[in-house]
């Protein structure tokens, strides 16, 4: 079953920024970030094969560490959100728009 892995990657950096603020355990946003991040590479390889995963993984973890600087510029949740919004776009035209890779 095809998965669409845009709004997994924008719920895993919203939502494990949103957890980890919350909760103000710092690790268990990370677990948030990770569990979707697993899920979302999962379905990556099955439809990028592992450079568009390499690829995806790279922005969709980048954007996690670029927004930390961001944030003192623009604000938390500006910067998170500026981060998922670029890793989900990235995610749909990279890997959800595309057809499934013959096995």
């Amino acid at each position: 079953m095809r998965i669409p892995t845009a709004p997994i990657v924008a719920t895993g950096l919203l939502g494990g920024y949103y957890v980890a603020r919350e909760t103000e355990i710092r690790p268990l946003g990370g677990a948030v970030l990770a569990v979707a991040g697993v899920a979302a590479g999962r379905q990556w390889f099955r439809s990028t094969g592992p450079l568009g995963t390499g690829l995806l993984t790279a922005i969709y973890l980048g954007g996690f560490g670029a927004s930390h600087p961001l944030a003192k510029k623009i604000g938390a949740w500006p910067a998170v959100t500026a981060a998922a919004t670029i890793s989900a776009a990235s995610s749909w035209l990279i890997s959800d728009r595309r057809p499934k890779r013959s096995a």
